[in-house]
């Protein structure tokens, strides 16, 4: 018996999972779907050329969406003196050094991202074990890590999204909410996989973007042409 509910049987009727789609064609196939009660979020997802094992080869960063999520997005910052006032006043859930560390330490973990001043990453670097394997560990190179700690809390509220490669060469994210027109999204879509391509290691061989596919939460995945 199929694991899958009727609903999602029905959608996968509805797909051709061995075409490969125009961008705005897929968008508009997942919005003709039949949908959850919620609104569902549209994902991404990017088979990168890339041999993650190797350090020249980490594929990660993050990009402002031009459209934003369709969600909130809970920030929460290490920050002391002005930078923690600039934090707070930037709407940031929790600002803090060895208390909110301590907190997390204790178990919470119900925020998005997390933003640090360099000189609290003493602080921050004791939760690796903590923050990495739930892909929330601030780190430079995704613009996590940052004296400008009001603008990142501002910038990731509004819809920059952090990816990172994952051990089989792919990256997952975010683009948008089933309810967005599938201009939008295919406008968030394109604004994360350009920056993508602008990240290509210069030791990676061959194709680069291997393949890109696009889906719902709860929804069949339709491959997507990207050029």
């Amino acid at each position: 018996m199929s694991r899958h509910s009727r609903r999602y049987r029905e959608n996968l009727g509805k797909v051709d999972t061995e075409k490969v789609y125009a961008m705005g064609e897929a968008f508009q196939t997942l919005k003709s779907l039949r949908s959850t009660r919620f609104d569902e979020t549209v994902e991404c997802h990017v088979r990168l050329g890339v041999d993650p094992k190797k350090s020249d080869q980490m594929v990660r960063g993050a990009v402002s969406l031009p459209h934003g999520l369709g969600k909130t997005v809970r920030v929460i910052a290490f920050a002391e003196g002005d930078a923690a006032e600039e934090a707070r006043e930037a709407g940031a859930l929790e600002v803090g050094g060895e208390e909110l560390a301590g907190k997390i330490q204790d178990g919470w973990t119900d925020f998005d991202i997390v933003i640090a001043h360099p000189a609290m990453m003493r602080v921050v670097g004791k939760l690796g074990r903590i923050l990495g394997p739930q892909g929330k560990m601030p780190s430079p190179k995704s613009g996590t890590v940052t004296p400008r700690v009001g603008e990142a809390v501002r910038e990731f509220q509004a819809g920059k999204i952090e990816f990172r490669v994952d051990a089989g060469g792919n990256l997952h994210v975010p683009v948008g909410k089933v309810s967005f027109e599938p201009q939008l999204l295919e406008e968030n879509a394109r604004a994360f996989l350009d920056y993508v391509v602008s990240l290509r290691p210069a030791t990676a061989k061959g194709a680069y973007i291997r393949n890109v596919a696009v889906t719902t939460t709860m929804g069949p995945g339709l491959k997507v042409q990207y050029a």
